[in-house]
């Protein structure tokens, strides 16, 4: 139970330092659209299981993959979600790929969602990138506002 609590903390904690220089907040947004493939039903029709497949577009030009589970709870609005993926592209000219974490929480209709860069899961030129995202519904489209940090 230490460790999860220990990865909470690191996936909370500010921007990083990196050789003691501070790196600066970056942003970076653009549009994706995702594809969304139910897997095996269960024996509990309220849990499920999706594989994700996501293009980003913008200043994040890139391709995703990964899996999300769900649970519903009783009562209309009320479930909430889990889910990874790997994202590999391009990001301010830099290439690489990085892992996000997703938590999304419906209460009684009331949306809470929090999409973490998981802790040293960058590659390439995007190797020690920290930071989260934001999805942004609008307009029937899906958008993204990502706020990251990179070492100097």
């Amino acid at each position: 139970m230490r460790w999860r609590a220990a990865l909470l903390v690191a996936a909370a904690l500010p921007a990083a330092h990196s050789g003691g220089a501070t790196t600066m907040t970056q942003h970076a947004k653009g549009s994706f659209e995702v594809k969304i493939t139910p897997q095996s039903p269960t024996t509990d029709p309220t849990l499920g299981r999706m594989d994700l497949d996501k293009t980003y577009h913008g200043d994040l030009e890139a391709h995703a993959t990964g899996t999300m589970l769900t649970a519903m709870g009783t009562g209309q609005g009320n479930g909430v979600y889990v889910a990874v993926e790997r994202v590999t592209g391009t990001l301010a000219g830099k290439t690489g790929s990085f892992a996000l974490a997703h938590k999304g929480v419906m209460d009684h209709g009331a949306q809470s969602l929090k999409i973490t860069i998981v802790p040293e899961s960058g590659t390439g030129a995007l190797a020690g990138i920290t930071g989260s995202l934001n999805i942004i519904i609008k307009d029937g489209g899906h958008f993204y506002a990502l706020d990251y940090t990179l070492p100097q």
